[in-house]
């Protein structure tokens, strides 16, 4: 399959394929291939997706799906819907940015992905229909409706968290990011939108007559449901991201009392707002924050939990929304005591250029409250080590579950949780990289 990307263009790489044995190339362009087959389609993302689904026995036909889109909180809304349907009792998946969870089994998805490409997706959901799987819970970035990863899947139910500033590096406009979104909700049956949140009006009106709109808001919950709601979650942020997912579940006919006491029981995602322990008198904290939205929700509830200084230790990704990086370290300093700029991902990018634009977001009378450590492990052994004190709390941000850091196109193996113990014991985690 030839495709065009951002970087590289799969038509250049034909006869290389074909050297190494392929006997069929698909593609875009009017070409002529020596020693294999081309068939020439309009878009090869699209055939792509096609393609998966034939050669995977079509499986989303044969499961209910559930997508889970939005600039925040995606993970959490779908990981909770799927922890409410276990719980009462259905077979159901989950794809999402931590993991795959089919059956009894759960797979790795893949560095720094959210939506699987086209053959691994399709491999999953034929996995779940295997296993006579009912529902599967898809997160969809906008990323994957524009890829068209997800191209040819219609959708049960979808659900809009909300849409804040990020992916304007590739989107390019916030019109367009929207946009791009409502792709997921034409092919939906219902579309399940936060009422709460400034999209919602306008996505209102870029969806077809044909999808049935059922709004959200936390201030419309059941008393019995918000209770159970406002015990399990103190972060308001989550607080809605529940209230997306119980919206779901109260469309899929799930009694009150069982949502109620999944929401209770619900045990959390790895990598979001995910506490260490460290018996030393402040509290650590890893969350996956990593846009402006994102980082003062989370600084913010933060902030009434300390009794002593909040320390925020994040940065920016190399090749992905530049403006979001002076808004983040201006939430940062505004909000936190203490904020340590270091890597996130640079790519191909100089880091020490990714701070210094970081920097000029910080504002006037807050100069003093930040530091700048490029190694992402120096940073949290600094915060943890030279200046958290009993009471305080940190919070290591933008990496999450995430298993890998991309220096130059390449993923080193990296882990904010072993970090963070490293630097409880007195330890430097080192990234080790050409």
């Amino acid at each position: 399959m030839a495709i065009k990307g951002e970087t590289f263009d799969g038509h250049n790489f034909i006869d290389e394929a074909v050297k190494k044995g392929a006997v069929c190339i698909v593609g875009e362009k009017n070409l002529r291939v020596k020693g294999a087959t081309y068939i020439k389609v309009a878009d090869s993302r699209i055939a792509l997706s096609l393609l998966a689904q034939a050669w995977y026995g079509n499986p989303s036909k044969k499961l209910k799906i559930i997508g889970v889109t939005g600039t925040d909180g995606k993970t959490t809304t779908a990981n909770i819907i799927y922890w409410i349907l276990k719980s009462a009792g259905h077979k159901v998946g989950l794809i999402s940015s931590v993991s795959a969870k089919i059956g009894d089994e759960e797979y790795e998805t893949g560095f720094h992905v959210t939506n699987p490409e086209p053959l691994a997706l399709q491999k999953f959901l034929k996995r779940m229909v295997d296993l006579k799987t009912e529902y599967a819970v898809l997160e969809v970035t906008s990323h994957g409706l524009d890829q068209k990863r997800v191209f040819g899947i219609d959708f049960e139910i979808s659900v809009l968290t909300n849409v804040t500033h990020e992916h304007l590096d590739y989107h390019k406009t916030f019109d367009a990011y929207l946009k791009t979104k409502a792709k997921l909700f034409v092919n939906s049956k219902v579309a399940v939108l936060n009422k709460d949140d400034k999209s919602f009006n306008i996505m209102k009106k870029l969806l077809p007559k044909s999808v049935k709109i059922v709004p959200y808001s936390f201030n419309a919950l059941s008393a019995n449901i918000k209770k159970a709601v406002l015990a399990r979650f103190s972060e308001k942020y989550n607080q809605s991201n529940a209230t997306g997912a119980v919206t779901v579940a109260k469309i899929l006919k799930i009694k009150e009392n069982a949502i109620v006491h999944s929401i209770k029981a619900f045990p959390g995602v790895p990598g979001r707002l995910e506490e260490v322990k460290t018996n030393k008198g402040f509290r650590v904290f890893i969350d996956f924050a990593h846009t402006p939205n994102a980082l003062k929700n989370v600084l913010s509830y933060l902030r009434n939990v300390a009794s002593g200084k909040l320390i925020a230790v994040f940065g920016c990704a190399g090749e992905r929304d530049v403006a979001k990086r002076e808004m983040m370290a201006e939430i940062s300093t505004r909000i936190a005591d203490v904020s340590v700029f270091t890597a996130e991902d640079p790519r191909s990018e100089d880091i020490g250029k990714i701070i210094d634009q970081m920097k000029s977001g910080v504002g006037k009378g807050h100069a003093n409250k930040f530091k700048e450590i490029p190694e992402r492990g120096e940073a949290i052994f600094f915060a943890i080590n030279k200046i958290a004190q009993r009471g305080d709390v940190i919070v290591i941000s933008g990496k999450g579950h995430e298993k890998s850091m991309a220096y130059d196109h390449t993923e080193y193996p990296w882990s904010d949780r072993e970090a963070v113990k490293l630097a409880l014991a007195g330890k430097v985690k080192v990234l080790k990289r050409k």
